[in-house]
């Protein structure tokens, strides 16, 4: 008897072990270093109404208890920062952890009852993620666990669910070809904007994209993650009425590229198209908990639209899918309609206040205050913070801080469940998604200086007094907008505006004005470059490294502008050559140093896009995909009238050289023939940027040169000594 108790014991400790071995939180590990889960107990405790996880240590090792998965993950995340002095982040995803792994002497537990944490904008599948593989979705699903993601939109393949949904009615492939948009421009297909632009897709892209979202949503099973799929909200080709016989509402272009018609949620037909959508999206991806719909997105076409009624249709067929099912409302602009939320049922709508650190609709003072909230309903506090992926160091720290303590107090923000990452693009300001993913595991009220001392060790795994210093000057100036700037992402670099005598931002309506002292990142990256030589091979101090010294130059580049237009002005042709001397050297200094990061390189951006291509074609056609939509978005039309050039503008290296000096120096050329020949030649924008987005020529995907020293030399060379 006591030898068969010993034998089933073994069996279960082995069983027990076996499964911490194939556990999602023991392969993450893995992939940070291997053989890193050796060196963690993880215990999995479910039950209870909150997300929880407690660090300890027992025989050597860091125990980490969790009521999930996804909990353990955060947990884990959270030692290797506050106790290693590890940060796993995007700019790298692997570290070296210590041989001997630090101690908790004393047991460490934190919960939160905000237990929804969301994760993507439908712009974000496009401005970041258009050519993602497998290894790199694997790699941003661990970084999604390591900070609490538990409810993400899961877009991929969405556009297959799209060429089934209109085979089945009777379209043609060539008709496909026509309403799909191309890879770098499905986010705006998906949100009801646009048909067709960057298309045709081929075949194999439908099947790639196939694999890869079964395998996400796979991880994310395993992971036990609820993903958001995109539902149906009445979106139908725009010559559905002429095709299908469907009384449909015709929508107006927008900016310049033809957009879907919309069937009325009311309409007959709209159950038996939604029945189809849904059918063909379990074929494909299975059912969900949770589905994404945003009607009348940025639409002026909802003119006489029961709101009332068609939202509880969008709901029912939802509902026809899976009872249980919840619909995710997207809070931007006028939507969502008070109308049509509600007359809806408590739990069945989550709402995310898409821009909470800047603009919040849920019942704050604001300039997008709703006067009733969000009523009755379920909501997560968002950071929209980045839009179009555009390169700059930027946050608002203590405006975020600040709406953060008030929502989790306030009458009106009852129904907060949660919160949410709704960046337009990602891959950038890591220091502000790491607060952000913080906060509702956080007791107590944060403030800036004291998390931005801790972040200083966790993201270099040092505390160095002039680092610290660095980071609580950028604290107090770049990263802190201010509540009355309502400006959208960052002080956009004077090198990737399209030039003019009052040149300002990039983007015609980012709203950009100043609010920080440049002398303030200047004297950060001093700072920096002060300690750089004990830090070289440090990954992450070498990335920010080269991104604050990026944003001085930027700054220093403005002055150089303002002060070159001065003396245009002023007529004074040699102080006017040696100021446009002066912007090319620092817009080449800039590529220069930006070259010695992957992650600030156009290579590597057009080097995804180039991985996925089977042919010649499919690389022309995924590389024009991937240049057009970083300078002018769209045709001429688009660019120019709709104001969309540079909406998504990258100050990154190979594309300053080639693309952004070249219009500098057209203009400047225009300028000195006013001085030389009193007459200023009107230049034709969009026909000097479209060539560099029909062009195949080769940019490097590695990085070049030692970030360090090159900060150092590009420092000294346009901003001094």
């Amino acid at each position: 008897m006591d030898k068969l108790f010993k034998i089933l014991i073994s069996v279960v400790f082995l069983g027990f072990s076996l499964a911490l071995s194939a556990s999602p939180v023991g392969d993450m590990l893995e992939r940070i270093e291997k053989g890193a889960s050796k060196k963690f107990q993880i215990e999995i405790r479910k039950g209870g109404d909150q997300d929880w996880f407690e660090l300890d240590s027992r025989a050597g090792k860091v125990v980490v208890r969790a009521n999930s998965n996804v909990s353990a993950a955060v947990g884990v995340n959270w030692y290797l920062k506050y106790y290693a002095g590890v940060h796993v982040s995007w700019n790298g995803m692997q570290a070296k952890l210590p041989a001997v792994l630090p101690e908790v002497k004393t047991r460490e537990r934190h919960s939160t009852d905000m237990v929804l944490r969301y994760d993507f904008n439908y712009c974000t599948y496009s401005y970041s993620m258009p050519f993602w593989d497998w290894n790199r979705w694997e790699r941003e699903i661990d970084w999604m666990a390591m900070h609490g993601i538990n409810l993400p939109l899961a877009a991929v393949g969405a556009e297959c669910v799209w060429r089934n949904f209109m085979l089945r009615l009777g379209y043609t492939e060539k008709d496909v070809e026509e309403f799909i948009a191309g890879p770098a421009f499905l986010a705006w297909f998906e949100m009801n904007n646009i048909e067709g632009w960057g298309g045709p897709l081929p075949l194999d892209w439908y099947k790639g994209q196939e694999e890869l979202q079964k395998k996400i949503l796979k991880r994310f099973r395993e992971w036990g993650i609820e993903p958001v799929l995109p539902g149906y909200m009445g979106m139908m080709p725009h010559d559905a009425h002429e095709k299908l016989g469907l009384n449909v509402a015709k929508q107006e272009d927008w900016n310049g590229i033809t957009r879907p018609s919309l069937l009325d949620p009311l309409d007959p037909d709209f159950q038996k198209f939604a029945k189809i959508y849904y059918e063909e999206q379990e074929k494909l991806f299975g059912k969900a908990k949770y589905y994404s719909m945003d009607p009348f997105h940025e639409s002026k076409t909802s003119g006489g639209v029961d709101f009332a009624e068609a939202g509880k249709a969008v709901m029912a067929a939802m509902k026809a899918v899976n009872p249980k099912a919840v619909w995710v409302l997207q809070a931007w602009s006028e939507n969502p309609r008070d109308a049509m939320t509600d007359p809806l049922e408590k739990g069945d709508l989550l709402i995310l206040d898409l821009f909470s650190e800047c603009r919040p609709m849920w019942g704050m003072e604001s300039i997008w205050r709703k006067e009733n909230g969000y009523a009755h309903h379920d909501w997560l506090f968002c950071m929209l913070h980045n839009f179009g992926g555009r390169i700059g160091l930027n946050g608002r720290m203590d405006q975020l801080l600040e709406n953060w303590e008030l929502a989790k107090t306030h009458p009106m923000a009852s129904g907060l469940k949660g919160i949410g990452l709704s960046m337009e693009g990602t891959l950038q300001n890591p220091v502000m998604y790491e607060l952000m993913c913080e906060l509702p595991w956080r007791s107590g009220k944060v403030t800036r200086e004291a998390w931005l001392k801790d972040y200083c060790f966790a993201r270099y795994g040092v505390r160095d007094e002039k680092i610290e210093q660095a980071w609580q000057l950028l604290g107090a100036s770049i990263y802190n907008c201010p509540r009355s700037n309502n400006q959208q992402g960052p002080h956009e670099s004077i090198f990737c505006t399209r030039p003019s005598e009052n040149a300002f931002w990039a983007y015609e309506r980012s709203k950009v004005s100043n609010y920080y002292n440049p002398a303030d990142v200047r004297e950060a990256a001093r700072l920096m470059l002060s300690v750089a030589e004990k830090y070289r091979g440090n990954n992450n101090f070498e990335y920010d490294l080269v991104d604050i010294v990026r944003q001085a130059v930027a700054d220093k580049a403005r002055s150089i502008y303002q002060h070159t237009m001065a003396d245009y002005r002023c007529f004074n042709k040699e102080e006017f050559a040696q100021g446009r001397a002066a912007f090319r050297n620092a817009c080449l200094e800039q590529d220069r140093l930006l070259g010695t990061r992957k992650e600030f390189m156009v290579g590597s951006w057009i080097g995804e896009a180039l991985s996925l291509a089977r042919n010649e074609s499919q690389a022309a056609l995924y590389e024009w995909n991937a240049r057009v939509q970083i300078t002018t978005w769209g045709n001429r039309i688009c660019a120019n009238k709709g104001k969309l050039h540079d909406y998504a503008h990258k100050e990154w290296n190979g594309i300053l050289k080639d693309f952004y000096l070249p219009r500098w120096e057209a203009f400047f050329d225009t300028l000195q023939s006013g001085l030389d020949l009193k007459t200023v030649q009107q230049l034709d924008w969009y026909a000097i940027e479209e060539p560099w987005t029909l062009q195949c020529n080769p940019y490097p995907c590695t990085a070049q040169g030692d970030p360090v020293s090159v900060a150092k030399e590009v420092f000294a060379n346009v901003i001094g000594k």
